[in-house]
């Protein structure tokens, strides 16, 4: 680990300036946030991450889950994910979420990982995070090593040819389904991002992984109030049942009064480059029966511009199946 100064933010404004000293893009800045570490104190150690100034939020007021005057829900972006997962509306209202921040990490991690640190989650991309390997997303211009390489955990839909690495969180996943927004306080002021558009696909700057800016600081995300008759699930298929990241990995809301679908959100994790929302497969479902030829249609859709590599070809055919089964089990 690089030496690094180390300062303490009191506030959303004097966070925000100490973070606007960066003139690089968000990726790769000299100053980072830290609220649990999780991820970056990891990073920092593998010296993936090298900021120069490290400053820490955990004093901002930004640790509350609310009802917002819609209906809706604020959850701020310093709630531990255990505190989220636990939280009786979010249990009740918006239970995908809630069963994909469980499926994630351990409870100790859980217990300390943020909502704000969750959404900037970095990819698990073994080059990305060994520094001996060529990775465009940690030193752009250098390579792809996983495209030849070692990449039976890496995405099969939104690559390019700089890079096929994979978002890892769950949250994610959850929170595309729930159509979230982001909230962010930058030097500018405060602007709301839906989660469709937060996430960037990598493209030919893979370093780039979403619209956050020098300075930019994630204050919370907002949840739309739930579509009445829905049931939401999540489902994530791996290696092993605990604290392992999702080969594939389906986020459901769905409606389906009497046996014909209404309404259907579905958002994929562990095959795409970012959270990856399939509007085919909600567009298949729409209007159709709640059978099991529906549902094999919509994942048909889902993965139709799926693009495997030498090791991950098996995606292509579990993520169907997670998806059936999780649209089965979410209208029974």
């Amino acid at each position: 680990m690089d030496a690094f100064q180390f300062s303490r933010a009191t506030t959303v404004s004097q966070a925000v300036q100490s973070g606007s000293g960066s003139q690089t893009s968000q990726q790769g800045a000299d100053v980072r946030f830290v609220a649990g570490g999780t991820t970056l104190i990891d990073l920092m150690k593998l010296r993936v991450e090298r900021p120069r100034i490290v400053v820490d939020i955990n004093g901002l007021p930004l640790d509350k889950v609310e009802p917002t005057p819609s209906g809706g829900l604020a959850v701020g972006a310093l709630v531990r994910n255990a505190d989220l997962a636990q939280h009786p509306t979010v249990k009740q209202s918006y239970t995908v979420l809630s069963e994909a921040l469980l499926s994630g990490a351990s409870p100790q991690l859980r217990n300390m990982a943020t909502t704000g640190g969750n959404l900037l989650q970095r990819t698990r991309c073994v080059y990305f995070r060994d520094t001996a390997h060529a990775c465009n997303k940690r030193e752009p211009g250098t390579g792809c090593s996983a495209i030849d390489g070692h990449n039976r955990m890496l995405a099969i839909l939104g690559t390019s040819a700089e890079c096929i690495a994979t978002n890892p969180s769950d949250m994610n996943v959850a929170l595309t389904a729930l159509e979230a927004t982001i909230q962010i306080q930058g030097v500018k002021g405060p602007r709301s991002v839906p989660i469709h558009d937060f996430f960037l696909l990598p493209g030919s700057t893979p370093q780039r992984e979403n619209v956050l800016e020098p300075g930019d600081l994630i204050t919370g995300v907002t949840l739309p109030p739930p579509v009445p008759g829905t049931r939401s699930l999540y489902l994530k298929l791996r290696d092993r049942a605990a604290y392992e990241f999702a080969l594939a990995s389906a986020a459901i809301v769905i409606k389906a009064p009497g046996g014909r679908v209404e309404y259907a959100r579905v958002a994929l994790g562990g095959v795409g480059t970012r959270p990856w929302r399939s509007l085919e497969a909600e567009k298949a479902l729409v209007g159709r029966p709640a059978s099991p030829a529906s549902f094999r249609h919509a994942a048909e859709m889902a993965l139709k511009d799926a693009h495997p590599h030498s090791e991950n070809g098996f995606k292509v055919e579990l993520a169907k199946r997670c998806i059936v089964r999780a649209l089965t089990t979410a209208t029974v």
